[in-house]
């Protein structure tokens, strides 16, 4: 029997996604963001949901681009980090002692040291609400070649992503797979 229990932000389970970006004086910053995910296959693009209040609101309404960075489970310190403090504040970078770089492309820069990061330009955005939906075009997806599988694509069990539950407000890994996709079976 199901109950109700009202309106809340349930959905098991939420991606983790660092979201680089510049600042007016082009000083990088991180924020973790666990409102997001892929919206659109062509273009291929990726939505993220944020505050006004945020430094990182104001720097891709600044910019007009950012990166979406995949932490992996040995990263979920840094990954933590980045959504406990204001760039306001401090310098995450330096806090946490992952190199930001410029990726060439978009004004934002990546996390050199996480496994994914796609660079993004702002394509359009959204307001819901407290939050504005930020939808970023997918220029480039950067990986690390240590997490490719024999095809050349990125492999989840090597990149080894955590994912956000915000019931318990607690991180998770993924540890295996449970069944293809597309098999098209009936029960």
């Amino acid at each position: 029997m199901k109950i109700s229990i009202g309106k809340k932000t349930i959905l098991f389970t939420h991606p983790v996604l660092i979201i680089g970006s510049y600042d007016m004086d082009f000083n990088p910053d991180i924020a973790a963001v666990a409102w997001g995910g892929i919206c659109c296959s062509e273009p291929p693009s990726v939505a993220i949901s944020l505050r006004k209040s945020r430094l990182t609101y104001e720097n891709i309404m600044l910019n007009k681009a950012f990166t979406v960075n995949i932490p992996s489970r040995e990263q979920v310190g840094s990954a933590d980090y980045s959504g406990v403090y204001s760039g306001r504040d401090e310098d995450k970078f330096a806090a946490t002692g992952l190199t930001p770089v410029n990726s060439g492309i978009v004004s934002a820069p990546y996390i050199k040291e996480y496994p994914l990061s796609m660079l993004c330009k702002l394509s359009h955005t959204i307001e819901i609400g407290i939050h504005t939906q930020f939808i970023g075009e997918i220029l480039d997806v950067l990986v690390n070649d240590d997490i490719l599988n024999e095809e050349g694509l990125p492999d989840i069990s090597k990149a080894r992503p955590i994912i956000y539950d915000s019931v318990s407000r607690s991180y998770f890994g993924i540890d295996e797979m449970i069944s293809k996709a597309y098999i098209r079976v009936k029960k």
